[in-house]
């Protein structure tokens, strides 16, 4: 079943709109939906290595896009429906304090969950609630992703055909460690 999956994810790498995909995968991704695009990201690399920093450009510009709108979801549906709910139940003081100490780290902590597996939707929607400035925003996620995506594509590049023949011999362990990693980014932000 996951060579099956494999092979039809590996096809659809070549299809002509696989980098519309990406760019709807990656845009998501960063504001609303759970699927990092390295799952289409990297076998589009495998299949097509002299385009890997098209996709790396193509999945870095959607991801920040997305992250314009997931800072924008903090931004707006914080003011609306969360300070009035805050502020009834006598939070809005800890809140205040809260945004202070997360603008005072959020570059580190856009740039960490830019990079990491740790769900970038998170830090995008915090940064537009607490009220990050929008440029320290948009500037960092540019360059978190641009090391994500721009190193995954070199790597790639690089080493492709040992790696796929790596992930062909042990899909299942690879898979494991990835939705281990995923699971774990989830976990990590839902207990911080």
């Amino acid at each position: 079943m996951l060579n099956s999956l494999y092979n039809r994810t590996m096809a659809l790498a070549y299809h002509p709109r696989a980098m519309w995909a990406l760019a709807v995968v990656a845009f998501l991704e960063s504001s609303v939906f759970p699927i990092p695009p390295d799952l289409l990201m990297i076998p589009m690399i495998l299949a097509r290595p002299s385009r890997a920093w098209a996709i790396a450009l193509v999945a870095l510009v959607a991801s920040v896009l997305g992250g314009v709108l997931g800072y924008a979801i903090g931004a707006f549906f914080y003011e609306s429906v969360g300070a009035p709910i805050l502020q009834a139940m006598g939070k809005a003081e800890a809140m205040e304090a809260f945004n202070t100490r997360f603008n005072d780290f959020g570059f580190w902590a856009v740039l960490t969950a830019g990079v990491t597996p740790f769900p970038y939707k998170v830090i995008t929607i915090m940064s537009g609630w607490t009220g990050m400035p929008l440029a320290t925003f948009v500037a960092t996620s540019i360059l978190a992703r641009a090391l994500r995506f721009f190193l995954v594509a070199a790597l790639l590049w690089k080493f492709g055909a040992p790696v796929r023949d790596f992930i062909e011999k042990r899909l299942g362990l690879v898979l494991t460690v990835f939705m281990a990693l995923l699971i774990g980014g989830f976990l990590l932000v839902r207990y911080l």
